[in-house]
């Protein structure tokens, strides 16, 4: 009995034969304790047998004999008044040992089931009996086996239909789950019930959602650094081997402390790409003011700009607020801001326009540089893709190429979208996030 169904339908079983035989119990006892029942039998029967000896009293014979014509009359049978040594009263036959056969009247079933019914009735004192003679009137009550057994046979119909009704679900829910333990990470529960079965699917879903965003992030974790970390490590290895036998030893240093450092670059930006995509509760949300959190991106950016020669101008009319984290907003923001001010030409301006549209600020980062070819655009966020085909450029125009991969991550964890197109010249970046349901308005000096 491990199954839920097999469990359910027995104890149902079980509670339908307690209730059958309560209510049969309760039934009888109800029926035969009813208040007045068999004081109902008892009253006609007295009141039959006064009228009777009222009319052989008052009357004699004749008047008992029509007394008993008109009673034949009205209810068919045969009857007889008899004194108290059995002696009929009006034919003077001696019936002493026939009322000896006669089973005084039962509390229980004044009427017995049999086609004929005898019964002797006497007065208070006894001197007269009544011995009614009369068929059983309609036909014997049937026995309620038949209906308590439609009523159990109807009842166990809708509750097998209920039974798998709850199991049914339960059962593709353990086979779901299974394919899951099995390393089937994109299997969900489909369920659209509103019950308790539902909402266990839909956590269901949710944990496994949350499972497979950590498991897919760290795999791709993985993947990143087995291979980013094949050309850094290879350059380092043969900085050691010449630092070991080149004459030039400082040369060497310099160049194992330039890949260190490349290193240490990738490591940390491939934290960043895997807290963006981590555990969503692990985040601090808090209430950030865009046009507060640009300023300090551009004052932290702006030594990068007056070294690439070039300047710095934000575009933002009033103050928006939204709900994110403000440390993984920064990153990304910094991100697209350092990708321009790489490839601004010198002498131009990297411009930084903050919008506001009815329910969401858009935020718009252009340069004024070469631009990159249509076909990259789509690729443009994909983690370690850059569009110079030497990936061990190591001159400021190139990185590792998770700096907009973790900005499009740490953008689409606040709900909001990314976008790049070609600015003819240069690259404008667009990045829409959703704003509070009201949203502070500052005025900015």
């Amino acid at each position: 009995m491990s199954s839920v169904f097999v469990k359910s339908l027995v104890w149902f079983l079980l509670t339908l034969a307690v209730c059958l035989t309560g209510s049969a119990i309760t039934n009888e006892l109800r029926y035969r304790f009813a208040p007045g029942r068999h004081d109902f039998f008892s009253r006609s029967f007295s009141f039959q047998l006064d009228r009777a000896r009222n009319a052989y009293e008052t009357g004699g014979r004749a008047a008992l004999q029509e007394y008993l014509d008109n009673l034949q009359t009205f209810m068919p049978g045969s009857y007889t008044l008899l004194d108290s040594h059995g002696r009929d009263l009006l034919t003077g036959t001696d019936r002493r040992a026939e009322m000896k056969r006669i089973a005084p009247p039962s509390i229980w079933n004044p009427l017995p089931r049999s086609p004929r019914t005898s019964i002797a009735w006497p007065t208070h004192d006894r001197r007269y009996w009544l011995v009614m003679d009369m068929p059983t009137p309609g036909v014997a009550p049937r026995s309620p086996v038949p209906f308590w057994l439609w009523i159990a046979l109807a009842t166990t119909v809708f509750y097998y239909i209920l039974a798998v009704q709850l199991a049914a679900p339960v059962r593709t829910l353990e086979q779901t789950v299974e394919k899951f333990g099995r390393g089937d990470l994109r299997v969900r529960a489909a369920s659209k019930r509103r019950d308790e079965i539902g909402n266990l699917a839909r956590a269901f879903n949710v944990m496994a959602d949350r499972i497979e965003t950590l498991l897919t992030a760290e795999r791709r974790l993985l993947q990143d650094v087995s291979h980013e970390l094949r050309s850094p490590l290879a350059r380092l290895e043969f900085a050691v081997e010449l630092a070991r036998t080149s004459p030039d030893r400082e040369r060497a240093l310099d160049r194992i402390r330039k890949e260190v450092g490349r290193l240490s670059t990738l490591v940390s930006e491939l934290l960043q790409v895997t807290r963006a995509e981590s555990d969503p509760d692990s985040r601090n949300l808090d209430i950030v003011e865009l046009t507060a959190l640009l300023r300090d991106v551009v004052g932290d950016c702006s030594v990068e700009a007056d070294a690439r020669k070039c300047r710095l101008v934000l575009h933002a009319e009033c103050d928006l607020a939204l709900r994110g984290d403000r440390e993984l907003l920064r990153r990304a923001i910094e991100n697209i801001l350092r990708n321009a001010i790489r490839y601004a030409p010198e002498g131009t301006p990297v411009e930084l326009r903050l919008e506001r549209s009815v329910a969401k600020a858009s935020l718009f980062i252009r340069d004024y540089g070469p631009g990159v070819p249509d076909e990259s655009l789509e690729n443009l966020f994909k983690p370690f893709y850059r569009v110079e085909t030497d990936r061990s450029r190591t001159n400021s125009g190139g990185g590792v190429g998770l700096g907009l991969s973790i900005a499009q991550r740490a953008i689409s964890v606040h709900n909001g979208a990314i976008v790049a197109r070609n600015a003819q010249p240069g690259l404008l970046v667009r990045v829409d996030l959703p704003l509070l349901p009201v949203a502070t308005e500052v005025s900015t000096a």
